[in-house]
Protein backbone atom coordinates (compact mmCIF):
# COMPACT_ATOMS: atom_id res chain seq x y z
CA UNK A 1 0.00 0.00 0.00
CA UNK A 2 1.10 3.54 -0.77
CA UNK A 3 0.30 5.99 2.01
CA UNK A 4 0.27 9.79 1.91
CA UNK A 5 0.55 11.82 5.14
CA UNK A 6 -0.17 15.55 4.92
CA UNK A 7 1.88 17.63 7.38
CA UNK A 8 5.43 18.07 8.55
CA UNK A 9 5.80 18.15 12.33
CA UNK A 10 6.47 15.89 15.29
CA UNK A 11 2.87 14.67 15.27
CA UNK A 12 3.19 13.56 11.65
CA UNK A 13 6.51 11.84 12.41
CA UNK A 14 4.80 9.86 15.19
CA UNK A 15 1.93 8.90 12.86
CA UNK A 16 4.35 7.84 10.10
CA UNK A 17 6.50 5.71 12.43
CA UNK A 18 3.38 3.93 13.67
CA UNK A 19 1.94 3.37 10.17
CA UNK A 20 5.29 1.91 9.09
CA UNK A 21 4.67 -1.02 11.44
CA UNK A 22 1.98 -2.32 9.06
CA UNK A 23 3.55 -4.97 6.80
CA UNK A 24 1.28 -4.10 3.86
CA UNK A 25 2.69 -0.57 3.65
CA UNK A 26 5.25 -0.35 0.85
CA UNK A 27 5.78 3.40 0.66
CA UNK A 28 4.93 6.50 2.71
CA UNK A 29 5.01 10.02 1.32
CA UNK A 30 5.03 13.07 3.62
CA UNK A 31 3.82 16.41 2.21
CA UNK A 32 5.89 18.42 3.04
CA UNK A 33 7.53 16.37 5.84
CA UNK A 34 10.84 17.55 7.30
CA UNK A 35 14.50 16.52 7.52
CA UNK A 36 13.86 14.08 10.35
CA UNK A 37 10.77 12.55 8.76
CA UNK A 38 12.91 11.91 5.64
CA UNK A 39 14.42 8.89 7.45
CA UNK A 40 10.99 7.22 7.56
CA UNK A 41 9.15 8.56 4.51
CA UNK A 42 9.70 10.20 1.14
CA UNK A 43 9.29 13.94 1.71
CA UNK A 44 7.76 15.96 -1.10
CA UNK A 45 7.96 19.75 -1.12
CA UNK A 46 4.22 20.43 -1.33
CA UNK A 47 2.76 22.57 1.46
CA UNK A 48 0.05 21.18 3.73
CA UNK A 49 -2.41 23.87 2.53
CA UNK A 50 -1.67 23.39 -1.18
CA UNK A 51 -4.72 21.19 -1.66
CA UNK A 52 -4.73 21.28 -5.47
CA UNK A 53 -1.17 19.91 -5.66
CA UNK A 54 -1.74 17.42 -2.83
CA UNK A 55 -4.62 15.92 -4.81
CA UNK A 56 -2.59 15.95 -8.05
CA UNK A 57 0.33 14.19 -6.30
CA UNK A 58 -2.01 11.57 -4.80
CA UNK A 59 -3.49 10.78 -8.22
CA UNK A 60 -0.15 10.81 -10.07
CA UNK A 61 1.36 8.42 -7.52
CA UNK A 62 -1.60 6.05 -7.16
CA UNK A 63 -1.95 6.68 -3.42
CA UNK A 64 -4.07 4.01 -1.69
CA UNK A 65 -4.79 5.89 1.54
CA UNK A 66 -4.23 9.42 2.84
CA UNK A 67 -3.93 10.80 6.36
CA UNK A 68 -4.56 14.55 6.70
CA UNK A 69 -3.05 15.50 10.05
CA UNK A 70 -2.93 19.32 10.58
CA UNK A 71 -5.90 21.58 11.30
CA UNK A 72 -5.51 24.03 8.39
CA UNK A 73 -5.87 21.55 5.50
CA UNK A 74 -8.72 19.79 7.32
CA UNK A 75 -10.65 23.04 7.75
CA UNK A 76 -9.86 23.99 4.14
CA UNK A 77 -11.39 20.74 2.85
CA UNK A 78 -8.36 18.61 1.95
CA UNK A 79 -10.22 15.41 2.88
CA UNK A 80 -13.21 16.46 0.73
CA UNK A 81 -10.94 17.11 -2.26
CA UNK A 82 -9.10 13.76 -1.95
CA UNK A 83 -12.29 11.77 -1.43
CA UNK A 84 -13.91 13.40 -4.45
CA UNK A 85 -11.13 11.80 -6.50
CA UNK A 86 -11.72 8.40 -4.91
CA UNK A 87 -8.83 8.42 -2.42
CA UNK A 88 -9.89 7.13 1.02
CA UNK A 89 -8.79 9.38 3.88
CA UNK A 90 -8.39 9.57 7.61
CA UNK A 91 -9.64 12.91 8.90
CA UNK A 92 -12.89 14.87 9.02
CA UNK A 93 -14.34 16.69 6.04
CA UNK A 94 -14.57 20.49 6.14
CA UNK A 95 -18.14 20.44 7.47
CA UNK A 96 -17.00 18.48 10.53
CA UNK A 97 -13.59 20.17 10.93
CA UNK A 98 -15.43 23.40 11.79
CA UNK A 99 -15.57 22.03 15.35
CA UNK A 100 -12.00 23.35 15.62
CA UNK A 101 -12.12 25.87 12.79
CA UNK A 102 -14.65 28.06 14.62
CA UNK A 103 -14.73 28.45 18.39
CA UNK A 104 -18.05 30.25 18.02
CA UNK A 105 -19.48 27.19 16.29
CA UNK A 106 -18.16 24.77 18.91
CA UNK A 107 -19.34 26.88 21.87
CA UNK A 108 -22.80 27.24 20.35
CA UNK A 109 -22.89 23.49 19.65
CA UNK A 110 -22.13 22.75 23.31
CA UNK A 111 -24.79 25.19 24.50
CA UNK A 112 -27.43 23.75 22.15
CA UNK A 113 -26.76 20.12 23.17
CA UNK A 114 -26.05 20.71 26.87
CA UNK A 115 -22.42 19.61 26.72
CA UNK A 116 -20.61 21.00 29.80
CA UNK A 117 -18.33 23.95 29.03
CA UNK A 118 -17.45 27.40 30.38
CA UNK A 119 -20.11 30.13 30.21
CA UNK A 120 -19.38 32.53 27.35
CA UNK A 121 -20.40 35.45 25.17
CA UNK A 122 -19.59 36.00 21.48
CA UNK A 123 -18.73 39.39 19.96
CA UNK A 124 -18.20 40.67 16.43
CA UNK A 125 -18.08 44.30 17.59
CA UNK A 126 -15.00 45.46 19.50
CA UNK A 127 -16.74 48.26 21.42
CA UNK A 128 -19.44 45.87 22.67
CA UNK A 129 -16.78 43.37 23.75
CA UNK A 130 -14.94 46.06 25.72
CA UNK A 131 -18.20 47.27 27.26
CA UNK A 132 -18.93 43.70 28.40
CA UNK A 133 -15.46 43.41 29.94
CA UNK A 134 -16.11 46.41 32.22
CA UNK A 135 -18.26 44.17 34.43
CA UNK A 136 -17.19 40.63 33.48
CA UNK A 137 -15.64 38.45 36.19
CA UNK A 138 -11.82 38.53 36.21
CA UNK A 139 -9.75 36.52 35.36
CA UNK A 140 -11.38 35.82 32.03
CA UNK A 141 -10.46 34.01 28.82
CA UNK A 142 -10.40 35.70 25.41
CA UNK A 143 -10.39 33.44 22.31
CA UNK A 144 -10.04 34.30 18.64
CA UNK A 145 -12.78 32.50 16.73
CA UNK A 146 -10.65 30.87 14.02
CA UNK A 147 -7.39 28.92 13.79
CA UNK A 148 -4.36 30.70 15.24
CA UNK A 149 -1.62 28.04 15.44
CA UNK A 150 -2.82 27.10 18.91
CA UNK A 151 -2.02 30.59 20.19
CA UNK A 152 -5.37 32.37 19.82
CA UNK A 153 -6.27 32.10 23.51
CA UNK A 154 -5.36 34.69 26.14
CA UNK A 155 -6.02 34.31 29.85
CA UNK A 156 -6.44 37.84 31.19
CA UNK A 157 -5.81 38.36 34.90
CA UNK A 158 -6.82 42.04 34.87
CA UNK A 159 -9.42 44.11 33.04
CA UNK A 160 -6.60 45.97 31.26
CA UNK A 161 -5.15 42.69 29.96
CA UNK A 162 -8.58 41.59 28.77
CA UNK A 163 -9.22 44.86 26.91
CA UNK A 164 -5.72 44.75 25.39
CA UNK A 165 -6.40 41.20 24.19
CA UNK A 166 -9.62 42.26 22.45
CA UNK A 167 -7.81 45.22 20.83
CA UNK A 168 -4.96 43.00 19.59
CA UNK A 169 -7.35 40.39 18.13
CA UNK A 170 -10.11 42.59 16.70
CA UNK A 171 -8.30 45.82 15.83
CA UNK A 172 -4.63 44.92 15.35
CA UNK A 173 -5.56 41.58 13.72
CA UNK A 174 -2.63 39.72 15.34
CA UNK A 175 -4.37 36.48 14.29
CA UNK A 176 -5.65 37.85 10.98
CA UNK A 177 -9.29 37.14 10.15
CA UNK A 178 -9.45 34.61 13.01
CA UNK A 179 -10.03 37.60 15.30
CA UNK A 180 -13.06 38.99 13.45
CA UNK A 181 -15.16 37.32 16.13
CA UNK A 182 -14.06 36.69 19.70
CA UNK A 183 -15.35 34.45 22.46
CA UNK A 184 -15.09 35.81 26.00
CA UNK A 185 -15.56 33.02 28.49
CA UNK A 186 -15.56 32.14 32.14
CA UNK A 187 -12.18 31.22 33.64
CA UNK A 188 -12.33 27.62 34.83
CA UNK A 189 -10.03 25.99 37.38
CA UNK A 190 -8.90 22.41 37.86
CA UNK A 191 -6.52 19.89 36.29
CA UNK A 192 -6.41 19.84 32.49
CA UNK A 193 -6.67 16.58 30.56
CA UNK A 194 -6.25 15.86 26.85
CA UNK A 195 -8.21 12.92 25.44
CA UNK A 196 -7.76 12.03 21.78
CA UNK A 197 -10.39 9.70 20.39
CA UNK A 198 -11.06 7.71 17.26
CA UNK A 199 -14.59 8.13 15.95
CA UNK A 200 -16.37 7.00 12.80
CA UNK A 201 -19.58 8.90 13.60
CA UNK A 202 -21.17 5.82 15.18
CA UNK A 203 -18.62 4.76 17.80
CA UNK A 204 -16.19 6.73 19.96
CA UNK A 205 -13.00 5.03 21.15
CA UNK A 206 -11.00 7.25 23.50
CA UNK A 207 -7.22 6.84 23.44
CA UNK A 208 -5.00 6.98 26.53
CA UNK A 209 -5.40 10.30 28.35
CA UNK A 210 -2.45 12.70 28.50
CA UNK A 211 -1.20 15.83 30.24
CA UNK A 212 0.32 18.64 28.15
CA UNK A 213 2.75 21.30 29.41
CA UNK A 214 1.99 24.47 27.44
CA UNK A 215 4.17 27.09 29.14
CA UNK A 216 7.70 27.71 27.92
CA UNK A 217 9.37 27.68 31.34
CA UNK A 218 9.54 25.37 34.34
CA UNK A 219 6.75 25.52 36.94
CA UNK A 220 4.28 26.49 34.18
CA UNK A 221 5.75 29.96 33.82
CA UNK A 222 6.54 31.98 30.72
CA UNK A 223 4.73 32.26 27.40
CA UNK A 224 2.23 29.80 25.98
CA UNK A 225 3.72 27.46 23.40
CA UNK A 226 2.51 24.69 21.14
CA UNK A 227 3.50 22.29 23.94
CA UNK A 228 6.81 21.60 25.72
CA UNK A 229 6.11 17.99 26.67
CA UNK A 230 3.49 15.43 27.61
CA UNK A 231 2.93 12.42 29.82
CA UNK A 232 0.39 9.61 29.54
CA UNK A 233 -1.81 8.44 31.09
CA UNK A 234 -2.98 11.52 33.00
CA UNK A 235 -3.33 10.54 36.70
CA UNK A 236 -6.29 12.91 37.19
CA UNK A 237 -8.29 11.00 34.55
CA UNK A 238 -9.67 8.18 36.68
CA UNK A 239 -12.05 5.43 35.52
CA UNK A 240 -14.92 7.34 37.14
CA UNK A 241 -13.99 10.56 35.29
CA UNK A 242 -13.64 8.61 32.03
CA UNK A 243 -17.13 7.14 32.45
CA UNK A 244 -18.62 10.60 33.13
CA UNK A 245 -16.84 12.08 30.10
CA UNK A 246 -18.12 9.31 27.83
CA UNK A 247 -21.71 9.83 28.99
CA UNK A 248 -21.78 13.64 29.19
CA UNK A 249 -19.21 14.79 26.63
CA UNK A 250 -17.85 12.24 24.12
CA UNK A 251 -21.03 10.52 22.94
CA UNK A 252 -23.14 13.72 23.13
CA UNK A 253 -20.56 15.52 20.95
CA UNK A 254 -20.57 12.76 18.32
CA UNK A 255 -24.37 12.69 18.33
CA UNK A 256 -24.59 16.50 18.19
CA UNK A 257 -22.39 16.60 15.09
CA UNK A 258 -24.54 13.90 13.49
CA UNK A 259 -27.67 15.91 14.30
CA UNK A 260 -26.14 18.97 12.66
CA UNK A 261 -25.40 17.00 9.48
CA UNK A 262 -21.68 17.25 10.19
CA UNK A 263 -20.74 13.63 10.97
CA UNK A 264 -17.20 13.59 12.36
CA UNK A 265 -14.87 10.82 11.18
CA UNK A 266 -11.26 10.95 12.31
CA UNK A 267 -9.46 11.91 15.48
CA UNK A 268 -11.58 14.12 17.71
CA UNK A 269 -9.52 15.74 20.46
CA UNK A 270 -11.18 16.75 23.72
CA UNK A 271 -9.36 19.39 25.78
CA UNK A 272 -10.95 19.02 29.21
CA UNK A 273 -10.82 20.71 32.58
CA UNK A 274 -11.80 18.72 35.66
CA UNK A 275 -13.56 21.50 37.55
CA UNK A 276 -15.12 21.27 41.04
CA UNK A 277 -18.43 20.98 39.12
CA UNK A 278 -17.29 18.08 36.97
CA UNK A 279 -15.44 17.74 33.64
CA UNK A 280 -15.95 20.55 31.13
CA UNK A 281 -14.76 21.05 27.55
CA UNK A 282 -12.16 23.80 27.13
CA UNK A 283 -11.67 23.12 23.43
CA UNK A 284 -12.16 20.63 20.63
CA UNK A 285 -9.52 19.86 18.01
CA UNK A 286 -10.38 18.14 14.75
CA UNK A 287 -7.11 16.17 14.68
CA UNK A 288 -4.35 14.50 16.67
CA UNK A 289 -2.83 16.87 19.23
CA UNK A 290 0.83 17.86 19.12
CA UNK A 291 2.72 16.78 21.26
CA UNK A 292 0.04 14.51 22.81
CA UNK A 293 0.30 12.18 19.79
CA UNK A 294 3.97 11.56 20.63
CA UNK A 295 3.01 9.85 23.93
CA UNK A 296 -0.33 8.33 22.96
CA UNK A 297 0.57 6.51 19.72
CA UNK A 298 3.69 4.77 21.12
CA UNK A 299 1.34 3.14 23.67
CA UNK A 300 -1.03 1.89 20.94
CA UNK A 301 -0.68 -1.89 20.56
CA UNK A 302 -3.25 -2.23 17.77
CA UNK A 303 -2.23 -1.50 14.18
CA UNK A 304 -2.80 2.21 13.54
CA UNK A 305 -3.54 1.92 9.82
CA UNK A 306 -6.15 -0.79 10.49
CA UNK A 307 -7.84 1.49 13.05
CA UNK A 308 -7.75 4.45 10.66
CA UNK A 309 -9.30 2.39 7.86
CA UNK A 310 -12.05 1.22 10.24
CA UNK A 311 -12.82 4.89 10.96
CA UNK A 312 -13.02 5.61 7.23
CA UNK A 313 -15.22 2.57 6.60
CA UNK A 314 -17.40 3.18 9.69
CA UNK A 315 -16.50 -0.24 11.14
CA UNK A 316 -14.76 0.98 14.30
CA UNK A 317 -17.11 -1.04 16.53
CA UNK A 318 -15.88 -4.24 14.88
CA UNK A 319 -12.20 -3.97 15.83
CA UNK A 320 -10.23 -3.94 19.08
CA UNK A 321 -8.25 -0.78 19.87
CA UNK A 322 -5.73 -1.74 22.52
CA UNK A 323 -3.22 0.35 24.46
CA UNK A 324 -0.31 -0.88 26.59
CA UNK A 325 -0.78 -0.67 30.35
CA UNK A 326 2.35 1.43 30.67
CA UNK A 327 3.37 5.08 31.00
CA UNK A 328 4.96 7.41 28.46
CA UNK A 329 6.79 10.72 28.67
CA UNK A 330 7.74 13.05 25.82
CA UNK A 331 10.14 15.95 26.44
CA UNK A 332 10.25 18.58 23.71
CA UNK A 333 13.62 20.03 22.78
CA UNK A 334 13.21 23.54 21.40
CA UNK A 335 15.41 26.32 20.07
CA UNK A 336 16.34 28.76 22.80
CA UNK A 337 14.09 31.83 22.45
CA UNK A 338 11.00 29.87 21.33
CA UNK A 339 8.12 30.82 21.12
CA UNK A 340 9.52 34.24 20.17
CA UNK A 341 12.67 34.67 18.06
CA UNK A 342 15.38 32.02 17.84
CA UNK A 343 18.35 31.02 15.71
CA UNK A 344 18.27 27.92 13.56
CA UNK A 345 20.55 25.96 11.25
CA UNK A 346 22.50 24.09 13.95
CA UNK A 347 23.58 20.50 13.28
CA UNK A 348 21.78 17.84 15.33
CA UNK A 349 23.12 14.50 16.49
CA UNK A 350 20.65 11.84 17.61
CA UNK A 351 22.18 8.55 18.84
CA UNK A 352 21.14 5.60 16.66
CA UNK A 353 19.94 3.51 19.61
CA UNK A 354 17.22 6.05 20.54
CA UNK A 355 16.35 7.25 17.03
CA UNK A 356 13.17 5.13 16.85
CA UNK A 357 11.73 7.06 19.80
CA UNK A 358 12.59 10.57 18.61
CA UNK A 359 9.95 12.54 16.69
CA UNK A 360 11.41 15.40 14.68
CA UNK A 361 9.34 18.55 14.28
CA UNK A 362 11.61 21.35 13.04
CA UNK A 363 14.59 20.18 11.00
CA UNK A 364 15.93 20.17 7.46
CA UNK A 365 18.54 18.13 5.61
CA UNK A 366 21.52 19.97 4.15
CA UNK A 367 24.41 18.04 2.54
CA UNK A 368 23.34 14.95 4.45
CA UNK A 369 23.34 16.75 7.79
CA UNK A 370 20.25 17.25 9.95
CA UNK A 371 19.93 20.94 10.92
CA UNK A 372 17.51 22.66 13.29
CA UNK A 373 14.80 24.52 11.38
CA UNK A 374 12.07 25.49 13.84
CA UNK A 375 11.06 26.52 17.34
CA UNK A 376 10.08 23.10 18.56
CA UNK A 377 12.83 20.88 17.17
CA UNK A 378 11.98 17.36 18.36
CA UNK A 379 10.31 15.24 21.02
CA UNK A 380 12.05 12.41 22.86
CA UNK A 381 9.56 9.78 24.06
CA UNK A 382 10.19 6.95 26.52
CA UNK A 383 7.85 4.18 27.68
CA UNK A 384 8.16 2.35 31.00
CA UNK A 385 6.10 0.39 33.51
CA UNK A 386 5.91 3.45 35.78
CA UNK A 387 5.59 7.15 35.03
CA UNK A 388 8.67 7.88 37.14
CA UNK A 389 10.80 5.56 35.01
CA UNK A 390 9.35 6.91 31.76
CA UNK A 391 10.29 10.46 32.80
CA UNK A 392 13.83 9.40 33.77
CA UNK A 393 14.32 7.54 30.50
CA UNK A 394 13.03 10.46 28.45
CA UNK A 395 15.44 12.90 30.13
CA UNK A 396 18.31 10.45 29.60
CA UNK A 397 17.49 10.52 25.90
CA UNK A 398 17.40 14.32 25.87
CA UNK A 399 20.84 14.52 27.48
CA UNK A 400 22.27 12.43 24.64
CA UNK A 401 20.72 14.47 21.82
CA UNK A 402 22.97 17.37 20.85
CA UNK A 403 22.44 20.65 19.03
CA UNK A 404 23.56 24.17 19.75
CA UNK A 405 20.92 26.46 21.25
CA UNK A 406 18.89 23.53 22.66
CA UNK A 407 16.34 24.33 25.34
CA UNK A 408 13.89 22.12 27.24
CA UNK A 409 11.85 22.19 30.41
CA UNK A 410 13.28 20.22 33.34
CA UNK A 411 9.94 19.45 35.02
CA UNK A 412 7.85 17.55 32.47
CA UNK A 413 5.71 15.06 34.40
CA UNK A 414 6.47 16.54 37.82
CA UNK A 415 2.87 17.62 38.37
CA UNK A 416 1.60 14.20 37.30
CA UNK A 417 3.93 12.46 39.75
CA UNK A 418 2.70 14.71 42.55
CA UNK A 419 -0.91 13.88 41.62
CA UNK A 420 -0.15 10.15 41.73
CA UNK A 421 1.44 10.50 45.16
CA UNK A 422 -1.33 12.78 46.43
Amino acid sequence: MKILVVGGGGREHAIIKKIKENKEVTEIFALPGNGGIAQDATCVNIGAKDIENIVKFALDNSIDYAVVAPDDPLVLGCVDALQEKGIPCFGPDAKAAIIEGSKVFSKNLMKKYNIPTAQYEVFDDMEKAIEYLQTAPIPTVIKADGLALGKGVIIANTREEAIDAVHSMMEDKVFGDSGNNVVIEEFLTGPEVSVLSFTDGKTVVPMVSSMDHKRALDNDEGLNTGGMGTVAPNPYYTDAVAKECMEKIFLPTMNAMNSEGRTFKGCLYFGLMLTPNGPKVIEYNCRFGDPETQVVLPLLESDLLTVMQAVTNETLADIEVKFADKSACCVIMASNGYPKSYDKGFEMTIPADINDNVYVAGAKLSDGKLLTDGGRVLGATAIADTLEDAIKKSYNMVENIKFENAYYRKDIGKKALMAKEG
